[in-house]
């Protein structure tokens, strides 16, 4: 596990952090930046693909390598979508930056069709937060298109689900009986799962799943012991950006959670992140970069 290749970039694990940015299509995303808007009707959304480039440009101009795109929150509580819907909100945004920005895409859906649309519209790597476990089309899609995937950990559950107005939801008494080492457990039997429908080692990155599933406590912990997670042997990514965990930990709302987020990304980087997903450029870039300069000075 040294580098892997993306869209003819290549990835040199440990050399340096990437950078993912978020790119959220829905009206109804935890963060407060959902790139579509209320239309006539409370059921009615618009997307204005030519804001969404703009911002798209705007993050790769500011150093983001990859650009993540969802079409479903994933925030406790928030409402399930159809592929069908997925697919048209995601659809045109990945058309139009694949035929205009020459970064690395990933779609962020744990749908087999969705992710197959996607990846012949011009995505480049699927990013599955059920860790192939929700669709069992999923992991022979990405073997199909030998596209590198990113396996997230997750053990959300809407009955474990608390959420406040102002601080947003978050999960409570969801029991391990080891937090890393379950975690660990549970991402190589999505591991097990990928290797099983043909997907190579060299294509598989591994997330913890930050946010999903772990009460403020077991975020803060698993951000902490990211580096037993690396030793898995596999390139990792970290997503801590604006989430519940900084906030209550804070008592501050999405929109306040910046220091929160750049603390939480620093600690990361030193514990082994290879790939940081965020939602603030430059700030976080400029972060991730100064991180950088202290923890890997032996690596440039």
């Amino acid at each position: 596990m040294t580098s892997l290749t993306i869209h003819g970039k290549t990835l040199h694990w440990g050399e340096r952090t990437y950078i993912m940015g978020i790119l959220n299509l829905t009206p109804d995303s935890f963060s407060g930046d959902g790139l579509m808007q209320s239309d006539s009707t409370p059921d009615e959304f618009v997307l204005d693909c030519n804001a969404v480039l703009e911002k798209a440009r705007y993050f790769v101009e500011n150093g983001a390598d990859i650009l993540d795109i969802g079409g479903e929150s994933t925030r406790p509580g928030a409402q399930l979508v159809s592929a069908e819907v997925e697919v048209k909100r995601v659809l045109p945004v990945i058309k139009a930056l694949a035929s205009n920005l020459d970064v690395i895409l990933s779609i962020d859906t744990y749908k087999a069709s969705v992710a197959e649309e996607a990846l012949q519209q011009g995505a480049h790597v699927v990013n599955d937060v059920w860790g192939l476990h929700a669709d069992p089309d999923l992991a022979n899609v990405v073997a199909k298109y030998r596209v590198p995937v990113i396996l997230m950990h997750n053990r959300s559950s809407w009955a474990h689900a608390e959420i406040k107005e102002r601080l947003g939801g978050r999960y409570v008494g969801i029991p391990y009986e080891n937090l890393v080492e379950d975690v660990k457990r549970e991402l190589m039997d999505s591991v097990s799962i990928a290797r099983s429908a043909g997907i190579s080692g060299d294509q598989i990155i591994l997330d913890p799943g930050i946010g999903f599933g772990k009460s403020v406590e077991q975020n803060l912990e698993l951000v902490d012991r990211l580096d037993e997670i690396r030793e898995l042997g596999f390139p990792v990514l970290l997503g801590p950006s604006r989430k519940s965990f900084i906030g209550y930990t804070l008592n501050l709302p999405p929109d306040q959670r910046l220091e929160g987020t750049s603390a939480a990304i620093s600690i990361g980087i030193d514990r082994g992140a290879d790939i940081i997903r965020v939602h603030d450029f430059p700030y976080m870039t400029r972060v991730i970069r100064m991180t950088d300069a202290l923890v890997r000075r032996g690596s440039n």
